[in-house]
């Protein structure tokens, strides 16, 4: 997938919000306000520019995932500037690539050197983990749609998620499984924060359903073979796989399949999950899979391609974490505005208050909205298309909506719950 090039002019939509309570260095100056508080939010309380940088994947192991991501930013950023409510964003894109190919690391260094104090990414724990204390050493607010390792929870008051932990969508996914009537499961995951994360919350959950997990094997990142992973879960004849990967699931799955594994009773997660058509040469129907986000409204699907595709980039064919993307963005704006600053500090304080978590705010569902509350004199709680995103005290969003999925025929995936 290339990167986002550029943009065309969206319409301010009304976003939906929808939550599912589940079982649950360069730092830029800030801008100099020079309005006055508006009374009734007539006129913008500030003046502010925020330099936003986007550390998203164009290349590596998780591209599928990078276009619905860019796509949702840049949609964000395009409303938030049409408002004109104070905030004008100013967005620096860059390829955030993976372990292997290691783009995040010129690209890192690309945009703390152009002065961001806030930014999207990355969508790797991994990645994560190894930027992290770099943006936070030079004043960076981090944000990310898709880290969802367990070791994310309170890490840094300068970094915020919009996704939630893995301990939820492990016990989801594991729940899900033994409901099918699995009794014995085998599991294959990637040795990372976001593979071990999984595997734990998966394993846990299921063995407390009376389950047992009869085989596991990992991986790094960067194998190319698997062959023997494969062996050892087939050999241990499992009723079901659960596959913890990014795309290495297109080797995986048809190696699994020749192994005599039943290939209608794998698991997967939001790293693999994606319309598979004919790009894997085995039936998945049956199959199952979960990823966090509530059902997105087509109005919002359709602004996602029309951003996406208005520089030639072919439509978008999977749109997890855009949500998650487009509403941390607002809620980087909405702390902006709310502090009347664009340092990362500052905003960093916001954060909280803007999304509800100090729970006496306005409910609102986009920044146009929430803008004129704070314009206003009043206190905004921002409710998202990927729900509440109400951030806790370890700066996680407390609650999420996590969707299962289904495979049918053609290898396309449905939501059922």
């Amino acid at each position: 997938m290339n990167a986002l090039k550029g943009s065309r002019t969206a319409k301010v939509f009304a976003g939906i919000a929808l939550i599912s309570a589940s079982a649950i260095v360069v730092a830029g100056c800030s801008s100099t306000p020079n309005a006055e508080p508006s009374e009734g939010g007539e006129k913008p309380a500030v003046d502010l520019t925020l330099k936003l940088g986007s550390l998203l994947p164009a290349t590596g192991s998780l591209a599928f995932l990078g276009a619905p991501m860019e796509a949702g930013v840049q949609l964000a950023v395009n409303q938030i500037n049409e408002a004109d409510a104070g905030v004008t964003i100013d967005l620096t894109t860059a390829d955030e690539g993976d372990l292997d190919n290691k783009a995040y690391e010129t690209s890192i260094t690309n945009l703390q050197n152009a002065g961001i104090t806030a930014m999207v990414g990355a969508a790797s724990s991994s990645v994560t983990k190894l930027i992290l204390d770099g943006n936070a050493g030079a004043g960076i607010l981090t944000v990310s749609p898709s880290n969802t390792s367990p070791d994310f929870t309170g890490i840094n008051p300068l970094y915020f998620r919009t996704a939630p932990s893995d301990n939820l969508q492990g016990e989801v996914l594991g729940n899900e499984i033994a409901e099918d009537g699995h009794k014995t499961l085998g599991i294959i995951y990637q040795n990372d924060p976001y593979g071990t994360g999984l595997f734990e919350a998966i394993k846990a959950t299921f063995e407390s359903t009376g389950g047992e997990v009869v085989a596991d094997a990992s991986y790094n990142q960067g194998d190319g073979q698997f062959n023997a992973q494969v062996s050892e879960i087939a050999a241990a004849n499992p009723d079901a796989v659960a596959v913890v990967s990014y795309d290495q699931f297109a080797t995986i799955a048809p190696l699994l399949g020749n192994a005599g594994v039943d290939t209608g009773s794998l698991y997967l997660v939001d790293g693999n999950l994606k319309d598979w058509g004919t790009d894997i040469p085995v039936s998945l129907e049956g199959s199952k899979g979960t990823r966090a986000g509530a059902e997105l409204p087509q109005d919002f699907l359709d602004q996602l391609n029309e951003v996406w595709t208005a520089d030639g980039n072919d439509p978008i064919d999977a749109v997890t974490y855009s949500a998650e993307a487009y509403d941390a963005v607002v809620l980087m704006a909405l702390s902006a505005l709310a502090a009347g600053s664009v340092e990362g500090a500052d905003m960093a304080e916001q954060m909280r208050t803007v999304s509800g978590g100090d729970g006496d705010g306005e409910k609102c569902s986009t920044f146009a909205e929430c803008a004129d509350i704070i314009n206003g004199g009043g206190t905004a709680d921002y409710d998202g298309l990927s729900g509440d995103i109400t951030f806790d005290e370890n700066n996680d969003p407390k609650g999420a909506a996590i969707g299962v999925y289904e495979f049918d025929a053609d290898n396309v995936t449905s939501r059922i719950k």
